[in-house]
C-alpha cells in the first residue's frame, strides 16, 4: 500500500523505544517496527530466556516504577520515536492491588516521560484503554468525557490528561492511540480468547459469561498500523484517537463462532457474573482515526479468529486433538 512506502521512509533507522516491547501489543509493534528497518529499542521489565532477540532489536530491562534503575537503563540513548505500551490491564480495586496499578500505569508514565522529554523526540504514543469511557453511551468518540470505574481506567485517563497537558502547554508531541478489544496471535493465554479456544481444542465445558456485552474487537496486526499512523502523521500531536474496528459484535457471538470455527468446545454461558460496573455497550466511533489518520482496519472478524486460532492450534495449544 502506499502509506506503507511513506512510513518506511519516515521511520527507517530511526531510533525507537517500545516500552513493554515483550507484551502482546508491544511484541506485534516490535516485530513491525523491525520490518519498517527502524532501530528498536524494546524496554521490558523481566528479562525472559525464550524472548526472541531479532535483528534490528535491542533489549532493555527496566521496571517503569523505578526512576533510577530507568535512568540508569536509558542513560546512553536518545529516540526519535516512542511508544509506550507498558504495563498489563488489571482491573483490581485500589485497597485490593489498585494502588500498584495506578503506580505501573501513571507513575510508571511520568518517569518515562522524565527519560524520553528530549529536543530529538518527534512522537509519543500513549496506549490508552476503552475503560477510560467507563459507562458512557455507545459508540464510544473521543469526544465523550472520561468515567472510568477502576485505578486501571482511572490512571489511564490520568496519563491521557497530562499528554493532552504537555502538547498543548509545552509544544510536546505526545498522542494517546485509545485501543478497545485486541486480539490476535500471541496474546496471554489468561486473557478472554485464548482461553475460549483453548477450551474448544480441549473440547471441555468451559466457564464463560452470559456474553451479552457489545464488545469492538479489533485484530493486533490493525492495531499495530493504528499506532505507527499515529506515530507519523504529524496532525495527530495532542489527540486522543480511538483505535478500534468501529463494529459491535456481541460477546456470546465471538464465542458461538469460535465453536463453529474448531468443531468443538461447549461453553457454560453465564457461569461467571459480570465485573461490577461494566459497560454492556462498549465500542468505538472511528471517524476521527479514518479522518484525521485516513487509517481503516483491514482484518473482519472472521478471518481475525481463523487467523488467531491457527496461530493457538500450532504454537501454544499444540493442536490439542
Amino acid at each position: 500500500m502506499e502509506y506503507d512506502k511513506v512510513i518506511s521512509n519516515l521511520l527507517y533507522k530511526k531510533r525507537v523505544l517500545v516500552a513493554g516491547g515483550g507484551g502482546f501489543i508491544g511484541q506485534a509493534l516490535v516485530e513491525k517496527l523491525i520490518l519498517l528497518e527502524a532501530n528498536v529499542v524494546s524496554l521490558v521489565q523481566n528479562e525472559k530466556k525464550d524472548r526472541e532477540s531479532l535483528p534490528g532489536m535491542t533489549t532493555i530491562v527496566a521496571d517503569l516504577r523505578n526512576p533510577t534503575a530507568l535512568q540508569k537503563a536509558l542513560a546512553n540513548h536518545s529516540f526519535e520515536y516512542v511508544f509506550n505500551a507498558g504495563g498489563y490491564i488489571d482491573h483490581s480495586p485500589y485497597l485490593k492491588g489498585g494502588r500498584s496499578v495506578v503506580d505501573t500505569h501513571f507513575v510508571g508514565t511520568l518517569n518515562l516521560l522524565d527519560q524520553v522529554y528530549r529536543s530529538s523526540l518527534k512522537r509519543f504514543v500513549q496506549i490508552g484503554s476503552s475503560d477510560e469511557y467507563g459507562n458512557a453511551i455507545a459508540p464510544q468518540s473521543e469526544e465523550i468525557r472520561e468515567a472510568p470505574i477502576a485505578p486501571y481506567s482511572a490512571a489511564k485517563v490520568a496519563v491521557t490528561h497530562l499528554i493532552q497537558t504537555l502538547a498543548q502547554t509545552e509544544n510536546f508531541p505526545g498522542v494517546v492511540a485509545r485501543l478497545f478489544l485486541v486480539y490476535g496471535s500471541g496474546q496471554n493465554q489468561q486473557r478472554f480468547l485464548p482461553q475460549i479456544i483453548k477450551g474448544c481444542f480441549e473440547n471441555k465445558t468451559f466457564p464463560t459469561s452470559s456474553g451479552e456485552q457489545l464488545r469492538d474487537f479489533c485484530y493486533v496486526e490493525d492495531v499495530v498500523e493504528g499506532l505507527i499512523h499515529c506515530a507519523t502523521k504529524p496532525q495527530a500531536i495532542g489527540h486522543v484517537i480511538n483505535i478500534a474496528s468501529g463494529e459491535p459484535v456481541y460477546v456470546r457471538s465471538v464465542i458461538e463462532k469460535v465453536v463453529e470455527l474448531i468443531g468443538k468446545g461447549r461453553p457454560d454461558f453465564g457461569a461467571y457474573p459480570y465485573r461490577p460496573g461494566e459497560n454492556m455497550e462498549l465500542y468505538a466511533d472511528i471517524n476521527l482515526a479514518k479522518s484525521l489518520l485516513k487509517w481503516t482496519p483491514q482484518t473482519n472478524l472472521e478471518d481475525g479468529l481463523k487467523k488467531t486460532i491457527e496461530y493457538y492450534k500450532g504454537h501454544v495449544i499444540g493442536g490439542i486433538e
